[in-house]
């Protein structure tokens, strides 16, 4: 069996203790990163919903650099809302000033009723550079 490459930004909250998990794990050229939430340094979630978009895309770039990738090598997307309706507008603000290059990557954006008091998550896969 594959030994396992995990990967963890420099200041890792306490989520991934307390839930026990890679924030990613490489394999070859790819990078699977775990899904990212809004979380503060001690785990609990961002109250302000477009804040805790933001920190959830703040907290991915820290994984993301702490493998030597940038926004731009994510190939594949899929993120979480507990209320996609509603929180469209807010996740789009970020999504745009992220992504702000086109082409975009594939994007899958999944309706949910429960993220462990957050209410928005994502997860991707990135191509490693060189």
């Amino acid at each position: 069996m594959a030994q396992r490459d995990a990967v963890f930004p420099a200041n890792r909250h306490a989520l991934y203790e307390a839930h026990g998990y890679s924030a990613a794990i490489r394999s070859g050229d790819l990078l699977f990163v775990s899904g990212q939430v809004g979380s503060r340094p001690d785990g609990s979630p961002e109250p302000d919903f477009g804040r805790q978009v933001q920190l959830a895309f703040d907290n991915l770039k820290a994984v993301l650099e702490a493998a030597g990738c940038t926004f731009d090598d994510i190939v594949d997307v899929t993120t979480f809302h507990t209320d996609p309706e509603n929180q469209f507008g807010a996740i789009m603000a970020v999504k745009e000033k992220v992504f702000s290059e086109r082409p975009d990557p594939n994007w899958t954006a999944v309706g949910v009723t429960w993220l462990a008091g957050f209410d928005f998550e994502i997860k991707v896969i990135a191509r490693i550079p060189g």
